[in-house]
């Protein structure tokens, strides 16, 4: 059977899990290995009443901590507001990205435009973001160019991330909502992707996982690391092309 998840560490307080891409956060039916927060419940007892602090998209993988208590819950939601907690993502984006460094600062708010209600966009009247990149390596496969980045958000705006790349001219592989075509998105959610629409996607998610978080924890500092999953470890490896 599959495992519920990866634990990256457990104490009386603190529950740490490497999400897996293509699950939600919370659910969306009624299956308990639905969605995260169904699937902590299953690990920690029906009793038991835990806090997601930190959410990923559905297709995005990487660290997330659960709170087993109230008081927990309180401590690192006040640590997550005061943004004194320090995250890095991977991602690989389309193209070679020339800077080995830089910093996206552009201001994000809802998309008008699109057909999907949940899509934001740039623009100048949205509320500030910003993110930190820095180049991993520049690798080419069959399908073309591509650049593993390490990403460090400064704000924690909705699909900032996504968002940041694909305005810097270099959307996430497998992004089906800022990758240039929505329609996959929509394909998506209606379960009716074809065959031919995954091939332009490459990669079965979207390639962003979170893969560290740091912040202080009983006046220590604790960092939580997670490794990505193997087609995205393949992927980005470059070989195969």
């Amino acid at each position: 059977m599959e495992r519920l998840f990866e634990i990256i560490d457990e104490n009386d307080e603190l529950l740490v899990l490497n999400k897996p891409a293509g699950l939600v956060c919370h659910p969306t039916k009624g299956d308990a290995w639905s969605s995260l927060i169904s699937r902590v419940r299953l690990h920690l007892g029906t009793e038991s009443h835990p806090h997601l602090i930190n959410r990923l998209d559905r297709e995005t993988s990487g660290v997330v901590v659960v709170a087993k208590t109230d008081p927990a819950a309180r401590v690192l939601r006040k640590a997550w507001e005061s943004r004194t907690v320090e995250k890095e993502y991977l991602a690989i984006v389309h193209g070679h990205v020339r800077e080995p460094n830089g910093l996206i600062d552009a201001a994000l708010g809802p998309d008008t435009a699109s057909r999907v209600a949940i899509k934001d966009c740039v623009r100048p009247d949205g509320s500030a973001a910003q993110t930190e990149f820095q180049v991993g390596r520049r690798f080419a496969r069959a399908e073309g160019p591509f650049t593993l980045l390490r990403v460090k958000p400064r704000t924690g705006r909705k699909h900032q991330i996504r968002i940041h790349l694909a305005h810097l001219g270099h959307p996430i592989v497998g992004d089906k909502l800022y990758g240039g075509d929505e329609d996959l998105y929509l394909a998506l959610v209606e379960d009716r992707l074809t065959e031919a629409q995954r091939r332009k996607l490459i990669l079965p998610h979207h390639a962003l996982h979170a893969s560290e978080v740091r912040f202080a924890w009983h006046g220590e500092a604790r960092s939580f690391q997670a490794r990505p999953e193997p087609w995205f470890v393949e992927f980005a490896s470059g070989n195969g092309g």
